[in-house]
């Protein structure tokens, strides 16, 4: 099975079309089971923006388009609009084997994330239920803090009882973005993976946009990095390599 995490597009004034249109054409060409977009699809939570938006979206090629609200969607009541424009579930059956599960951080009109006493609970029961298979849990706001993105006031704000949760729940992967900074974090049996930036303008430092190209078989799951137009790597390599003031993501 093939997953990509697509996140931060932020179709508006941060947006570049072109990127966009790459990236259509690299990740049509994986064929991919399921995109997965981990929020701020749009700038300013406006009527345009999400109608551009969907327009946009449906160049994919794909069986299924799982798509999470992030701060910047909710922003100018854009909560309003989102489920409208991109319906989803919350419980996501991919295959016999694999299930993801969807997880709302964004709240109207703040910044920081946070998940809730009744949704983690939910979160714990729920994920116990799938004691056999690959389980993931997508979220918009960063759960772990990321290197090279500043003072960290705008992460989940009750990350610890998250963290509990998918711990104590065999949770396998958690996929965030926000930062427009790509890493990940390995907990031996958990790895919390960050998206890139896909397609806007505001990327971090020395990293380009990029996306998450995720491998499924025999049960174990492969992250790779994808530089849109660029090279791809598995996303290990850019941790276990990280020095601050080298390009880790040279494309030259």
């Amino acid at each position: 099975m093939i997953i990509v995490q697509i996140s931060d597009l932020h179709v508006g004034s941060q947006f570049l079309e072109e990127k966009f249109n790459i990236l259509v054409k690299e990740v049509n060409e994986l064929n991919p089971d399921v995109i997965v977009i981990t929020g701020d699809l749009t700038n300013e939570g406006l009527m345009k923006e999400y109608e551009k938006c969907k327009s946009l979206l449906d160049k994919f090629n794909t069986k299924k388009i799982i798509a999470i609200s992030g701060n910047h969607d909710y922003r100018n009541t854009g909560y309003l609009l989102f489920k409208k424009f991109f319906p989803f579930q919350t419980v996501n059956e991919l295959s016999e084997d694999v299930v993801l599960v969807t997880v709302g951080t964004a709240r109207p009109d703040r910044n920081e994330g946070e998940v809730g006493y009744r949704q983690n609970l939910w979160l714990e029961r729920t994920m116990k239920k799938y004691k056999d298979k690959i389980k993931i849990v997508a979220m918009h706001h960063h759960l772990i803090a990321i290197p090279d993105t500043g003072s960290d006031q705008l992460t989940v704000v009750d990350a610890g009882d998250v963290l509990r949760t998918v711990l104590d729940s065999k949770v396998d992967v958690v996929l965030c973005g926000h930062k427009h900074r790509p890493w990940a974090w390995n907990f031996r049996t958990l790895t919390v993976v960050n998206a890139g930036t896909a397609t806007s303008e505001r990327v971090r430092g020395l990293f380009e946009n990029t996306y998450n190209i995720l491998t499924i078989s025999d049960k174990k799951v492969q992250v790779d990095l994808k530089i849109v137009g660029g090279k791809r790597v598995p996303i290990d390599e850019i941790v276990n390599n990280y020095s601050q003031f080298h390009d880790e993501l040279d494309n030259t």
